[in-house]
């Protein structure tokens, strides 16, 4: 699997061939730094200094491999993979070498760090349902009254939880079109777009 790089990461990632090698393996130890304890504007600053550049280039440098380490991180993509992605970008040889080595020695660590970060959502893990019919009560002999009781099972963080909910047929008929609308819409070229840049 290769990585899609848009034109802005390959902007920021067009600064570090006119860098040294040693540099380049600073920025990754920053990178990771960054993915740690968040932007810290200080050593933008006084890289900048040393390169004589704007600390704007540094921080948009950091970030473009930032992004490049946590996306191919987060894919676990292989050694091959991540070769054909950077040399798309048209680095020299040694460059290429030296990011392959980047994702090599921090991806476990970089897996690690991004896992602290993900939200601990509730996820699903099974289903009841009941329909419910009321056909009579002592004030009205005749009528129907149905409803749909769920009770959805869900897990988070090895604890169990139970939820249930009530509702009638019409609001859950007009829930069930919602959701297949999302779907549908999730199929589009601008959904795919979005949810690829999400990612």
């Amino acid at each position: 699997m290769l990585l899609e790089l848009s034109e802005e990461h390959k902007e920021h990632l067009a600064f570090l061939p006119g860098v040294d090698s040693a540099v380049v393996a600073e920025f990754g130890r920053i990178a990771v730094e960054f993915l740690r304890r968040g932007s810290n504007p200080k050593i933008y600053e006084g890289a900048a200094r040393k390169l004589s550049v704007s600390s704007d280039t540094v921080q948009h440098g950091v970030e473009g491999l930032t992004y490049l380490l946590t996306e191919s991180s987060k894919l676990m993509i292989s050694e091959l993979d991540f070769q054909d992605s950077v040399f798309v970008l048209g680095f020299s040889e040694e460059l290429n070498k030296i990011l392959l080595q980047l994702y090599l020695d921090n991806r476990k660590e970089i897996r690690t760090i991004l896992s602290e970060l993900a939200p601990d959502v509730p996820s699903y893990h099974n289903l009841e349902w009941r329909l419910d019919v009321q056909l009579a009560s002592r004030s009205l002999r005749q009528q129907i009254k149905p409803a749909v009781v769920i009770k959805l099972h869900l897990h988070q963080g090895g604890d169990n939880t139970t939820q249930v909910l009530q509702t009638d047929p019409a609001t859950l008929l007009h829930l069930v079109q919602q959701l297949e609308q999302a779907l549908e819409e999730m199929k589009t070229n601008h959904c795919r777009r979005v949810v690829r840049n999400i990612k």
